[in-house]
């Protein structure tokens, strides 16, 4: 059976950008408007969001971190050929 993940990120150009951002994040500031705001990747616009997706469509970074995660996770900071990523896992299904 194929598992599917829904996930939002944040692209930023460094890891410490991308630790400042979590730490807002972990205080109460909204993924989504920090996304909109600051990400680099045109999903930012949608908040980050990046909809549904299996293993293999993903750089394999990005993917193995979402594959870990928990639903309601932000990942720490995440280096992809892109720069540094936060993910928000916000649902995984079978």
């Amino acid at each position: 059976m194929t598992t599917f993940v829904k996930a939002s990120h944040i692209l930023v150009k460094t890891e410490e950008e991308a630790k400042k951002l979590k730490d807002e994040i972990a205080s109460g500031k909204d993924f989504a408007d920090i996304a909109k705001q600051v990400s680099l990747c045109p999903s930012g616009r949608n908040g980050g969001d990046l909809g549904y997706f299996t293993k293999g469509q993903m750089v394999k970074e990005f993917e193995d971190a979402c594959f870990s995660m928990k639903v309601g996770d932000v990942s720490n900071p995440i280096k992809t050929q892109f720069g540094y990523h936060l993910i928000y896992l916000t649902d995984k299904k079978d």
